[in-house]
């Protein structure tokens, strides 16, 4: 087993870390908590989904924040898979070099290219039927649950190129499991929302919800959940994915001036962001303690490595550790 695996060799550092932060996530869970896994950069094209899945299909993982970025990526990789491309190399590239993978309408991504017409233009297509009924009806709705709707119908099912179980966002789909995207005007398909709206394709600009709404369903689903339950807070890597969401509690407390809202229950961060003066992705949890999301006794961790290395690993020994119940 990995968890065997990892208990015998991870006894240090970061290796130490990412073992105590997994055993705390196993304990949150078995007490009855939830937890909340924040997804920035671009998890969804490191096909994250290949461990992400099955921990939400067990039922490990209650809540999800990502990037604009992450929630479209992964239905990008679902179906246009066999276009990507791999450059191993992609350090070596010369300017000439990435300008004649633009003249191929290949993306990169570090060392992975999205193919624009297989992934993004595919996907526009459907996305925009949907946008363009919400338009019409008057029924806006959210980011995610556009994809939900889109996923859900099958209509996308003759284009999989991956084994749909790797899709973390269609297992979420099938949980309707919350998700918050704050942002996600800053993504592929929040520029080709704003081009259609430019067009007149698309009448309402509010036809996709916002950011603000999101924060006021989040307030409301924060306070109801942890009413029963912790709620904690699993963020990979930084910026607006992890932030946003973490901000709920201060909020709550501070704005709302509701009175004894629950801290966060949990808290890992990974990140290969050095710690460092006025890096939010480099901030040690013990800062957050100041800005009264986290208390002085809430587990708390920080793993300083790759992501993409990890999360599997601690997935995995998550999933392993509660399946041996």
């Amino acid at each position: 087993m990995i968890a065997d695996f990892l208990d015998h060799h991870f006894r240090h550092f970061n290796a130490a870390a990412l073992v105590d932060a997994a055993r705390g996530y196993v304990d949150h869970i078995r007490g009855g908590g939830r937890m909340m896994v924040t997804l920035a950069g671009a998890m969804s094209t490191a096909e994250l989904g290949l461990s992400l899945a099955e921990l939400i299909r067990q039922g490990h993982v209650h809540a999800i924040t990502c990037t604009g970025a992450n929630l479209e990526e992964d239905v990008f990789n679902l179906v246009a898979h066999d276009h990507y491309e791999r450059i191993p190399r992609y350090r070596d590239l010369t300017r000439a070099d990435e300008e004649g993978l633009l003249r191929r309408h290949l993306n990169r991504v570090t060392d992975t290219c999205i193919p624009e017409e297989e992934a993004i233009r595919r996907i526009e297509d459907v996305v925009l039927e949907h946008w363009k009924r919400a338009d019409h009806s008057g029924s806006p709705r959210f980011p995610h649950q556009f994809m939900y709707d889109i996923l859900l119908s099958g209509e996308l099912e003759p284009h999989y190129q991956i084994d749909p179980r790797d899709s973390w966002l269609l297992a979420a789909a099938e949980r309707d499991l919350p998700i918050i995207v704050p942002g996600w005007e800053d993504s592929t398909l929040g520029n080709i929302f704003a081009s259609h709206v430019i067009k007149g394709d698309i009448k309402n600009v509010h036809s996709v919800r916002s950011g603000i709404e999101y924060m006021t369903w989040l307030a409301d689903w924060y306070q109801r959940t942890s009413c029963d339950a912790g709620i904690g807070f699993f963020q990979i890597g930084g910026g607006i994915a992890g932030d946003f969401p973490i901000c709920v509690v201060p909020m709550l407390e501070q704005d709302l001036l509701q009175e004894n809202t629950p801290l966060w229950a949990y808290f890992c961060q990974i990140s290969d962001s050095t710690t460092s003066y006025g890096s939010y992705s480099g901030a040690v949890p013990n800062e957050k303690i100041t800005w009264g999301k986290l208390a002085a006794g809430t587990p708390s961790y920080v793993i300083e490595s790759d992501a993409t290395i990890v999360a599997p690993l601690l997935f995995t020994y998550v999933l392993e550790r509660l399946a041996a119940n």
